[in-house]
């Protein structure tokens, strides 16, 4: 038996109350990236320069997402975007 006393499944390797921990954690580690990068997409479809569901995405080119300064954005695919990180 696991923590709790909660039974595994043959499969998983963590317990139910186990994922959810580390979901939680994985959540508060990464949103903040997350909200600044939505945010730098969100000024650049006020400013018309891309739309929803478009293909491209925006690019910071010094790779920091909280830098959100016009002259650090750029569009690109999303190709290129990968190949480059």
């Amino acid at each position: 038996m696991a923590e709790g006393g909660q039974k595994r499944s043959k499969t998983a390797h963590r317990t139910k109350a186990q994922m959810s921990r580390h979901w939680q954690e994985y959540g508060k580690k990464h949103k903040p990236a997350n909200r600044s990068r939505k945010k730098a997409r969100r000024l650049m479809e006020k400013a018309g320069k891309v739309r929803k569901h478009d293909g491209k995405e925006v690019d910071h080119k010094d790779g920091n997402p909280n830098n959100r300064r016009r002259s650090n954005l750029q569009i690109m695919s999303r190709k290129a975007n990968r190949k480059k990180g």
